[in-house]
Order: structure tokens, then C-alpha cells, then sequence
């Protein structure tokens, strides 16, 4: 079975679900007593989130370069950023390391045009909805169309995220915003709503939007599972 290498903390309470379901999915895979064979580099997500604010990318990839590479070095076969936002920084990791890194826009994208749709909103924080490291890869690899909020409500999901969903805090009010916001982004067009940020699942499920959701944190671990899978034993069933 080979490793998973997993650049997480940011923050934990979607590091943990990825931990969860890596390990369910092994499980389901390889029976009852099957678990992933994972190794997790958890930041302190206050320092990367001060570091984020101040726009400091520069130090934020000497950071992400260097927990790629302990991972690396530890024995890891196979890398995973945990979190959306921090695919900004993805190139720099690629070029630091020799293992392959699975870049978590891509099965996004694939699991949107397997369902037959062009165009998706975006949630995510405002630098993921913003800038476009993230929407570029999904318009110029996959040829997706990619709405966002207006800015009003992009300001609403980034503090929603920043101020409750990395403390773990769920609150009604929060899930009635985003589904305003996503109530709004299908009027303008959107066919699905991509959960862009790995903790926007703590909040939001399938029965809180019009139209399907992807949600980026089980669909990365999911296609995590499926790449190591092929150094496992055949499934007998």
C-alpha cells in the first residue's frame, strides 16, 4: 500500500475529515480492518492565516515547500494540500518535490463534467473566489465556466469561514447566508455550486442547494484513495 502525504492543519477540523474519510474508503475497499497508511504535516493555522492576510505568499511557499518535502523524506509516495486556498501555492510545492502531487481542482473538475455540466459557482475564501490560480485551472485545463459571488456576498463566505468554520462553529444563520448566496449564483447561471474551501462541508450538504454541490474535501480524498489503490491487493469481492 503505498503513502499518503497530507499538508494539512489549515485547518484542522477539514484535516480531520480527510483522515476520515481516506480511512473509510480504504476500509469499504479493503475490508473491516483495513486502514490508509497516511502521514499527516499539520500547521499551526494562526501563523498561516496572519501570513495569508498580510498577503506573505512568499514565506507561506517556503513553508508549504518544506513540510512537502519532509513528507517526502518520511517515505510519502503521494502528496495532498488540505485545503483549497493554499493551491495557489501548488506549483512551487511540484518543483520542490520528486513525488506527484494531486492537485485538488482536477478531480473537482472531472466529477463536474462527468455529471454533464460547463458551468459552476464558486464559494471558497476570497482568495480562492478572487484571484485565479484556482478558477484558471478549472476554465483553462477543464473548460468549465466558473461564476462567482458578488462582492458583498463573497465578503460574507470569507468571513463565515475565517470566523467560525476553522473554530468548528456552525450556526444557522451562516448556512441561511450561503444559501441565499448559492440561490443567487444559480440565477446567474450556475449548474452546481463547487464547495471550494475544505471546510465549507462542516456547513453545507447536498439538501442545502438547488443544484448538485461538489464538495472538494471528499473528492480529493476519494481520489487520493483510488491512485494508491493500485499497489493494493485485488478486491475478492
Amino acid at each position: 500500500m503505498l503513502m499518503i502525504g497530507l499538508i494539512g492543519g489549515m485547518s484542522w477540523e477539514s484535516s480531520a475529515e480527510y483522515y476520515r474519510i481516506l480511512n473509510e474508503g480504504v476500509r469499504d475497499r479493503l475490508g473491516p480492518t483495513a486502514s490508509a497508511r497516511c502521514l499527516l504535516w499539520s500547521f499551526e493555522f494562526s501563523e498561516i492565516e496572519d501570513l495569508q492576510h498580510r498577503g506573505d505568499w512568499d514565506a507561506l511557499g517556503e513553508m508549504m515547500v518544506d513540510a512537502a518535502r519532509r513528507l517526502e523524506t518520511a517515505g510519502c509516495d503521494l502528496l495532498l494540500i488540505c485545503t483549497n486556498t493554499m493551491h495557489r501555492l501548488a506549483p512551487g510545492v511540484e518543483a520542490g518535490v520528486q513525488i506527484p502531487l494531486l492537485h485538488i481542482a482536477d478531480p473537482t473538475a472531472e466529477a463536474i463534467k462527468a455529471a454533464g455540466l460547463k458551468t459552476v459557482g464558486l464559494l471558497g475564501t476570497a482568495f480562492t473566489m478572487e484571484q485565479d490560480f484556482y478558477k484558471g485551472r478549472l476554465t483553462e485545463r477543464h473548460g468549465l465556466s466558473v461564476i462567482v459571488p458578488e462582492e458583498q456576498d463573497r465578503a460574507t463566505v470569507h468571513r463565515i469561514i475565517y470566523d467560525e468554520l476553522v473554530a468548528g462553529k456552525i450556526d444557522a444563520a451562516s448556512r441561511a447566508a450561503y444559501r441565499d448566496i448559492m440561490a443567487r449564483m444559480v440565477d446567474a447561471g450556475a449548474e452546481g455550486i463547487i464547495l471550494g474551501c475544505t471546510e465549507i462541508m462542516l456547513l453545507i450538504g447536498p439538501e442545502d442547494s438547488p443544484v448538485p454541490i461538489f464538495d472538494t474535501t471528499a473528492l480529493h480524498a476519494a481520489a487520493a484513495i483510488e491512485r494508491p489503490l493500485v499497489a493494493y491487493p485485488a478486491d475478492p469481492a
